[in-house]
C-alpha cells in the first residue's frame, strides 16, 4: 500500500523563516568569493558555482529557472544542505525538475570548501552513465563513464567515476576500497533502485558506508513493495507504517506552478476487444466498462496487438497531435513506449506508414541503443519506439507527445514514463501522452500531483467486498469473489489470439477535469481535442477544452434534431446496470424469473444464453457480454 504525503525541511529550520532575502543573497556572495582557484594537476580548482554560468537565483526572484541560474528550488535545496552539512542528504524532485544541475553544484561546493576530493555518481543504466559525464563536464567536473570493475583504479586527471547500481553489486569490496582511499562524495541516483534486490541493497551499504558524503537524489520517493532503500531514514506515521523521510522535497504540483515542468493533458481512447481465451472461449469487452481485472487486462492486452486498428488508430491520432505541436515546437519528437520488442518493431512500422519518414527503435540498454537516444534527443526526427528503456532519468527535452502502449501498471513505472515528457524549455508547452482507457492507468493519470513517500510497513487493514450478491446463483457470488488479476497482461498464455480492436476517441483529462464525449477516430469531434495549438497557457487549455466540449454537444445536440418538426430526441436513458456486479445480480435474477415461467433450471437456461450469445460463463463475462444475456432475457419475458 502507497500512503502519501508531503515533508519539506524548509518548514521545519526556523532559520528559513528568520533569514532576510538580502542575507541570504550576502552569504551566498562571501561563499562565492572564497573559491580558491589555485593551480592543480587538474588545472583550475573548481569553485562553488563549478562554471561561471551556474550563478544562484533565490525563491524570492522569478521561478522560471533558465541555463544561466539555479532554479529557485535548486537554490532552496542548496542552502537546506548546508544548515547542518549532514552525511546522508535526500532529495525528491520530481522528474524534469533539474536533479542533475543540483547535485553538481552541490559537488562543486563541497569540492571548493575542500570537504571532499573524489566523486561517485552511481546511476541506474549504462546511457545515464554518458549522460552525467557530459552534464558534469558543461559544469567543469571530470567524471569518467568507461570506468569497468576490471580496471580497479582510474586516472589522476579525473574527479571521479560514473557507474551502476549493478556494477557496484558485482564487486562492492572494490568500490568500497575507491571510497576509503579519498575524502568521497557518492552520488546515489534514483536511489529507490538500491532497493531492487537485497544483494543490491547490501553492495550499495558495503560500498559507499565509509563514504564522506552521501547524496541520495529521486524522482520517485516510493517502491511498490517493501523493501528499504540504502541510506533513507524512516520513521513510523501515525498509524505506525515506517515512511520514507526526505530531507528536501519538490513535487510535481510546485513544479508546475513554477513553470518549471509542463502540464499534461492525457487523450484517453476506449474501444471495442475480441480475443480468444486459452479455454476457445471468444470473449468481447469494451475498454473503460467496469469488468473484472482479468477481463479488463485481456482487452488491454488485445488493444496493444498491432494486428488489430486500435494501435493504429491511436498512433494516428498521436501523429496528428504531433504536427499540431510542430506548428509552436518545431523540433517537437514523439515517444511510443511498446511492452516488448517484437511490438515495438511492429508499431514502428505502423509509424513510418503513417508520418512516412524513418522512425527511431530503442530496444536494449546498450551503447547501441544509448547512441539512438542521444541521437534522436539531437535530431528532428518525429518519432522514437522504445521498450521500457526511456525511462527515469533519460533527457529527451523535446519529447512533448506520448502514445503509452505497454502492460506495466505500476505507479512507480507510470511516474518515470510520463517524467519524460514533462521537462519544459519555455512557457506554454505542453505534454500530450495518449493512453488506453484502463481504470488503474487512469487513477495515475488522476494523482499525478500528488506526492508519495516509501511506505517500509503494510496496513493490516483488508479493504474487501461485502460479498452480499443474490443468493440464487453461487458462481456470480463466487465470480464477485474472485474479482481479481495480477498486473501483466497474461504474455505467457501462447494459446490466447486477439481477434479485433476498435478504437474510440473517449476524452481529455486535464488539471484535474474530463473534457470531450465519445467519438470515432478521424472525424472532426476527435481532431476538435487532438488539435488544440501546442503553445498555450494552461488557462488557456482549460478554456479551449470547455469550448470544444461545448461545440460537440453542440453537434451531439443537432444530430438528434428532427428533420422535419424540429424536435429533440430525448437521450437514451442510462443503463440499470452500473458495475460488473450489478449485472451479474441483474442475469441471475432474471434467469430466475424465467426459469419460473418455463419450468427450466437455471443451468440450462445459463447454457442456452452462452449459446445463443457467445462468450464464457458468467463469472468470466464480461459487461458487454452479459448485457447481450440481460437483453434477450428481457425480450423473451416481454413476450411472455
Amino acid at each position: 500500500m502507497l500512503l502519501l504525503r508531503h515533508r519539506s525541511i524548509l518548514t521545519e529550520h526556523p532559520v528559513f523563516s528568520r533569514t532576510h532575502p538580502c542575507e541570504r543573497e550576502r552569504r551566498w556572495a562571501l561563499v562565492d568569493l572564497s573559491e580558491v582557484n589555485t593551480p592543480s594537476v587538474f588545472g583550475p580548482a573548481q569553485g562553488t558555482s563549478a562554471a561561471e554560468h551556474l550563478s544562484p537565483s533565490f525563491p524570492e526572484r522569478a521561478a522560471w529557472g533558465t541555463a544561466g541560474k539555479l532554479r529557485a528550488w535548486q537554490a532552496e535545496a542548496l542552502e537546506a544542505y548546508f544548515v547542518h552539512e549532514p552525511r546522508d542528504f535526500l532529495a525528491a524532485a520530481t522528474p524534469g525538475a533539474g536533479k542533475t544541475t543540483f547535485a553538481l553544484r552541490l559537488a562543486a561546493e563541497l569540492r571548493a570548501r575542500r570537504t571532499i576530493d573524489r566523486i561517485t555518481v552511481v546511476a541506474p543504466t549504462e546511457h545515464l552513465k554518458n549522460q552525467w559525464a557530459d552534464a558534469a563536464a558543461r559544469a567543469g567536473i571530470r567524471l569518467d563513464p568507461m570506468f569497468k570493475n576490471a580496471d580497479r583504479s582510474y586516472g589522476s586527471h579525473y574527479h571521479g567515476v560514473v557507474v551502476t547500481y549493478a556494477q557496484v553489486a558485482a564487486r562492492a569490496a572494490l568500490h568500497k576500497q575507491l571510497t576509503e582511499s579519498s575524502r568521497t562524495l557518492v552520488i546515489l541516483d534514483e536511489i529507490h533502485h538500491g532497493g531492487d534486490a537485497l544483494s543490491w541493497g547490501d553492495a550499495i551499504r558495503e560500498a559507499f558506508g565509509p563514504a564522506t558524503r552521501r547524496l541520495s537524489l529521486t524522482g520517485t520517493p516510493f517502491r511498490s513493495d517493501t523493501s528499504p532503500i540504502p541510506f533513507v531514514s524512516y520513521l513510523p506515521d501515525k498509524q505506525g507504517i515506517r515512511m520514507s523521510q526526505s530531507d528536501y522535497a519538490y513535487g510535481y504540483g510546485r513544479a508546475l506552478a513554477d513553470g518549471v515542468v509542463r502540464p499534461v493533458m492525457f487523450m484517453v481512447y476506449a474501444g471495442h476487444m475480441k480475443w480468444r481465451t486459452r479455454a476457445g472461449d471468444e470473449m468481447e469487452a469494451k475498454l473503460g466498462e467496469g469488468n473484472t481485472k482479468d477481463i479488463t487486462s485481456q482487452a488491454w492486452r488485445t488493444a496493444l496487438e498491432p494486428s488489430g486498428q486500435w494501435i493504429p488508430s491511436v498512433l494516428r491520432a498521436a501523429n496528428s497531435r504531433l504536427t499540431e505541436v510542430r506548428h509552436g515546437i518545431p523540433d517537437a519528437g514523439g515517444l511510443v513506449i511498446a511492452t516488448d520488442q517484437t511490438t515495438a518493431r511492429a508499431y514502428a512500422v505502423i509509424l513510418e506508414d503513417i508520418c512516412g519518414e524513418p522512425v527511431t527503435i530503442v530496444l536494449s540498454d546498450e551503447k547501441e541503443a544509448s547512441d539512438r537516444i542521444d541521437e534522436f534527443s539531437k535530431n528532428t526526427r518525429r518519432w522514437m519506439v522504445a521498450v521500457r528503456m526511456v525511462s527515469e532519468g533519460v533527457d529527451v527535452p523535446r519529447l512533448a507527445v506520448g502514445v503509452y502502449a505497454t502492460s506495466a501498471a505500476t505507479p512507480l513505472y507510470f511516474a518515470q514514463a510520463i517524467g519524460r515528457f514533462v521537462r519544459a524549455r519555455r512557457r506554454g508547452e505542453t505534454a500530450s501522452i495518449f493512453l488506453p482507457n484502463v481504470p488503474g492507468l487512469l487513477s495515475l493519470a488522476n494523482a499525478l500531483e500528488l506526492e508519495r513517500d516509501h511506505a517500509l510497513d503494510r496496513s493490516n487493514r483488508e479493504d474487501g467486498d461485502d460479498g452480499m450478491y443474490n443468493p440464487e446463483d453461487a458462481m456470480v457470488a463466487a465470480a464477485n469473489k474472485e474479482d481479481k488479476a495480477s498486473d501483466d497482461l497474461g504474455q505467457d498464455d501462447v494459446t490466447w489470439q486477439a481477434l479485433d480492436s476498435q478504437a474510440t476517441f473517449d476524452m481529455v483529462m486535464f488539471d484535474g477535469d474530463e473534457f470531450g464525449e465519445l467519438a470515432e477516430p478521424g472525424t472532426d469531434e476527435e481532431f476538435d481535442f487532438i488539435g488544440i495549438p501546442g503553445l498555450l497557457e494552461p488557462e488557456q487549455v482549460s478554456e479551449l477544452l470547455r469550448q470544444r466540449q461545448s461545440r460537440q454537444s453542440k453537434r451531439s445536440t443537432d444530430r438528434r434534431k428532427d428533420p422535419v418538426s424540429g424536435e429533440i430526441a430525448p437521450l437514451e436513458p442510462p443503463p440499470l446496470y452500473r458495475t460488473l456486479k450489478e449485472q451479474r445480480t441483474l442475469l441471475s435474477s432474471l434467469v430466475g424469473m424465467w426459469s419460473k415461467l418455463a419450468n427450466e433450471p437455471h443451468g440450462m437456461i445459463h447454457s442456452e444464453l452462452r449459446r445463443l450469445c457467445g462468450g464464457p460463463a458468467v463469472a468470466q463475462a464480461s459487461v458487454t457480454q452479459l448485457q447481450m444475456r440481460i437483453d434477450l432475457l428481457r425480450r423473451r419475458l416481454g413476450r411472455s
